[in-house]
């Protein structure tokens, strides 16, 4: 598949089966990551692999993120339906990717493109899983910024889980998509 077939025909998968992944072509798709742009080569990307009982770590996470402000006499029962129903996210796929930035302390580096680095990383994860016939969906939101998510992956506080890839082989018919035209988001400057 050609990279422009990749980037036109790619979508978010979001329901994918519980089959494994071989470990080979998670690392290569891993390795399709660290060949994103990044300024002043810092590569200030990690990525944490999840698969099996290690997904529990997620799981966790998200868990007490979602109870995390609760009141003290919120009713048990649905305190403990909000952490159980968060703790099952975490096995919505089989192999799941965290991707973190950990930002240069160089003062010559600027941090956002630092975190431009590593979204550029997760989109070359992205088409590398496409062209492979996998199926992903990268999730981000409030969570993944949470201190109790960095707590748990072992980032100091200036780094940022900034998602995770969703990967497995497909459980869904691949969603149509549509975009405005380049043209109308482009202005062009010649003179």
């Amino acid at each position: 598949m050609d990279v422009i077939t990749a980037i036109h025909t790619r979508r978010s998968m979001g329901k994918v089966t519980q089959e494994p992944i071989a470990k080979e072509t998670i690392e290569q798709i891993l390795e399709a990551g660290v060949w994103a742009p990044n300024h002043r080569l810092t590569e200030p990307w990690r990525f944490f692999v999840l698969t099996g009982d290690g997904r529990n770590k997620l799981g966790e996470a998200l868990g007490a993120i979602a109870i995390a402000n609760e009141p003290e006499d919120a009713i048990p029962a649905e305190r403990e339906a909000r952490l159980e129903g968060a703790m099952k996210k975490a096995h919505r796929a089989p192999v799941i990717i965290g991707a973190a930035v950990v930002p240069s302390d160089r003062r010559d580096v600027i941090e956002l493109e630092e975190y431009g680095a590593v979204n550029a990383a997760i989109q070359n994860m992205l088409l590398a899983i496409h062209a492979l016939g996998l199926g992903a969906i990268w999730r981000s939101g409030e969570p993944c910024y949470n201190p109790i998510m960095n707590d748990c992956f072992g980032l100091r506080p200036q780094d940022k889980m900034l998602g995770f890839i969703y990967l497995g082989v497909p459980d869904m018919e691949t969603p149509a998509a549509r975009r405005a035209p380049a043209a109308s988001k482009t202005t062009w400057i010649d003179n």
